[in-house]
């Protein structure tokens, strides 16, 4: 029985990947800091054990994926995001790119050398289709996420020769508690659960980035197209109807 590694999985994305892969016969280990809410959904799933564990801690990172044993599929999912303004949080910045990169290559080198040594494995690694663009108020965001692209940009062609896939997965708007506190409409809105089986269908096939819902990705990519003078002024209006400049935080 394969045995896939989730981390930020007490809730969102996480927990449906948990849901789909346990569906699909795999045993799991699964990290959040959310004790509680970690244990109720391992006691749910078949073959599975709860692993409390703050991501931006490397040692507590290594220590859990030795208790977890083999890992065939390990999934960097924990993540966090702050609307802020670029010059009002470096702070907000700080604490995102220890959590969104820093829990993702923490994973990332507790896991390698052994799928490196027996020449199998698949890292994964959720970043955000806000990483192709810098976006207004997402500044610190946006960065985070495209440190996780390029990082794993640079390591699936050095893992490739060691027979370890490795894959960034975008995804757009999804129904979770971090979107919970936008108030502008966010276009292509998706649950978690059909993102969740976009994702493992994508790592079951190999694939080498995941990105959804297409509509979305397309538009982004687009904008890394045009000029900038262009892709400023459309956005501009967007920086407006996002934050209100005496508030920094949620």
């Amino acid at each position: 029985m394969k045995r896939a590694f989730i981390t930020g999985a007490s809730s969102g994305i996480g927990a449906e990947m948990a849901r789909e892969l346990s569906r699909r016969g795999y045993a799991l280990a699964l990290v959040a800091r959310r004790a509680d809410l970690l244990a109720q959904l391992a006691s749910e799933l078949p073959n599975t054990i709860a692993i409390p564990c703050d991501v931006t801690d490397s040692a507590a990172v290594h220590d859990a994926v030795r208790r977890a044993g083999e890992i065939d599929i390990a999934i960097a999912n924990a993540g966090v995001g702050v609307t802020a303004w670029a010059a009002k949080s470096v702070a907000d910045a700080e604490m995102m790119m220890r959590v969104n990169y820093f829990g993702m290559l923490y994973l990332f080198d507790a896991v390698i050398p052994a799928m490196m040594e027996r020449r199998s494995g698949h890292f994964a690694g959720v970043a955000s289709l806000a990483g192709l663009r810098g976006l207004p108020t997402s500044s610190g965001y946006s960065a985070s996420k495209a440190a996780m692209q390029a990082f794993l940009d640079a390591a699936r062609v050095e893992l490739e020769p060691f027979g370890i896939r490795v894959t960034t997965v975008n995804p757009g708007f999804i129904e979770t508690a971090m979107t919970e506190k936008n108030k502008f409409k966010m276009p292509f809105l998706m649950k978690a659960d059909r993102a969740a089986k976009i994702i493992v269908d994508g790592i079951e096939r190999g694939a080498r980035i995941i990105e959804f819902p297409l509509p979305m990705s397309l538009g982004v990519r687009l904008t890394r197209m045009l000029p900038a003078w262009m892709v400023d002024r459309a956005m501009a209006g967007y920086t407006r109807r996002e934050i209100d400049p005496s508030k920094t935080r949620r």
